[in-house]
């Protein structure tokens, strides 16, 4: 057995006094440090996972349709429902060419009222009505062929809500705007005056 000797700060020394070193063996850390160093190994071992991770997991394309191509349908097919109920330029073009061509055949002839009452607006009306029929239809096709596409695509891909209403708009749009064609092309919705 060794002795134990006190100096003048309080430290025991002697062949039994323990020391840091000695608590913590030859690698000189004490138990704060140990737990400490064991923390960091652990978190090092977990960004080592996280980056094999991050290796293994490589973003994969979305495969099949993104759904671009129906919502720009959706909105050409709103589109058109507009310009069939609005008329359109190529609409008024039409007409104002048919007007003109009417004034020219009946300025050379004495025509009767009824005759210049159906060339002169009777056939620009159905020229209007003709134009806004085929806007329409087209307006109720793309919205159709919109609504049906995802049946033929990739099976369990939704098709987004606002493509949906999107397209439901333009078919309904194309509905009204075919109906109100037909009423004016056959002079149910505003006739032609009759002639005195």
């Amino acid at each position: 057995m060794g002795t134990k000797t006190v100096d003048e700060t309080g430290a025991e020394t002697g062949a039994e006094a323990t020391t840091d070193e000695e608590k913590t063996g030859t690698t000189g850390l004490t138990k704060t440090d140990e737990a400490t160093k064991t923390e960091a190994d652990a978190e090092v071992e977990v960004d080592t996972e996280a980056d094999d991770l991050d290796e293994e997991l490589v973003p994969v394309e979305a495969e099949g349709p993104t759904g671009v191509g129906q919502g720009a349908g959706a909105v050409v097919s709103a589109a058109l429902g507009v310009v069939s109920l609005t008329g359109g330029w190529i609409g008024n073009l039409a007409a104002q060419k048919e007007n003109l061509l009417s004034q020219m055949e009946n300025s050379s002839q004495n025509s009767s009222v009824a005759t210049l009452l159906k060339e002169g607006y009777g056939d620009v009306w159905n020229v209007t009505a003709l134009y806004g029929g085929m806007f329409a239809l087209a307006a109720l096709i793309v919205g159709v062929v919109v609504l049906i596409r995802p049946a033929f695509g990739a099976p369990g891909k939704p098709q987004a809500a606002w493509i949906k209403s999107v397209s439901w708009a333009g078919v309904a749009l194309g509905v009204i705007g075919l109906l109100l064609a037909v009423l004016k092309y056959t002079d149910v919705l505003v006739s032609l005056p009759s002639a005195p």
